[in-house]
């Protein structure tokens, strides 16, 4: 690569760092003239210096921090996650006769991330007829999807 600056040529194998922007590797244990040889800034004998250390989380001796803090709370994993969608909700996106189902509720962005079904709760007012195709319901949203002369299907 030669490119022409004035009356200089730059080749690539003129290109140096700039001066202090890299540091030598600290070479251990290269002999006592390289000021690093004998222990290799270790010190003297001892834990650190003999190999590994500690394991993360060890203090000395004294009782770990997790072992200090109390347990709490469980995960259940039978329980089941749904992705939560209200009557008013659909009021809102859905026009009269349109079936709602979980591909029509993320085609319309309501619902971004199912996971284990959607669930259709009874909060706001329900006024069109919807067909609703859902995992779950609650029992206040059943009866108002058909109190408006809607349809509820369990999928």
């Amino acid at each position: 690569m030669n490119e022409e600056v004035g009356e200089m040529t730059l080749r690539i194998e003129d290109l140096k760092p700039t001066p202090g922007s890299r540091k030598r590797e600290k070479r251990l244990g290269r002999g006592s003239g390289s000021g690093h040889g004998k222990t290799s800034t270790r010190g003297h004998k001892g834990q650190k210096a003999h190999g590994q250390g500690v394991r993360p989380g060890f203090e000395g001796g004294q009782t770990p921090l997790n072992r200090r803090l109390p347990k709490k709370g469980f995960k259940n994993f039978n329980a089941k996650e749904y992705a939560i969608v209200n009557l008013k909700t659909l009021e809102e996106k859905f026009e009269a006769g349109e079936i709602v189902n979980p591909q029509t509720l993320g085609e319309k962005k309501i619902v971004k991330q199912i996971k284990d079904g959607v669930k259709i709760l009874g909060s706001g007012e329900l006024t069109k007829a919807l067909t609703v195709q859902a995992h779950a319901f609650s029992t206040r949203a059943k009866e108002k999807i058909e109190q408006a002369g809607g349809t509820v299907e369990v999928i």
